[in-house]
């Protein structure tokens, strides 16, 4: 049930915690993080002529989060037990996040902030999936 419960945005918020952690700038300020965020991990050719579409660090991290952000919704509207335990522990993920990006520095970045704003959307959405699911199966039951 543990398993079932655990938010998979944590995912790429760690993910994130580990490049800065791995960069060294951790004691930096979001200036250098955003540096490491926007390296260049591949060059892609486009079909235009000349034209190539530059992949960074922080455009994986926001992928990987917005894929673990379609599957939370998905899974938010599961109605057995264990979906408050989930609530809680994505709530509690926001609240981390949150104070990361407020209160050190190479969290305030854009890519956090992107994944602050999904930790925050998949809280949300979390809590009305499973009331109107809820409100459904009781208004099914009579």
């Amino acid at each position: 049930m543990l398993a079932r419960a655990f938010p998979l945005l944590a995912i790429p918020v760690v993910i994130y915690n580990g490049l800065i952690a791995a960069t060294g700038s951790l004691t930096g300020a979001s200036d250098v993080a955003q540096t490491q965020l926007g390296r260049v991990l591949m060059r892609l050719p486009m079909p235009t002529t000349g034209a190539q579409w530059a992949v960074s660090a922080g455009d994986v991290v926001v992928l990987i989060g917005l894929v673990t952000l379609f599957f939370e919704v998905i899974s938010s509207s599961r109605s057995d037990n264990g979906i408050l335990l989930k609530h809680v522990l994505s709530t509690f993920l926001f609240i981390l996040c949150l104070v990361e990006f407020l209160l050190w520095r190479p969290f305030a970045t854009s890519t956090f902030f992107l994944l602050l704003a999904m930790a925050l959307m998949e809280t949300i959405a979390g809590f009305i999936i499973t009331t109107v699911a809820a409100r459904k199966d009781i208004e099914f039951a009579h």
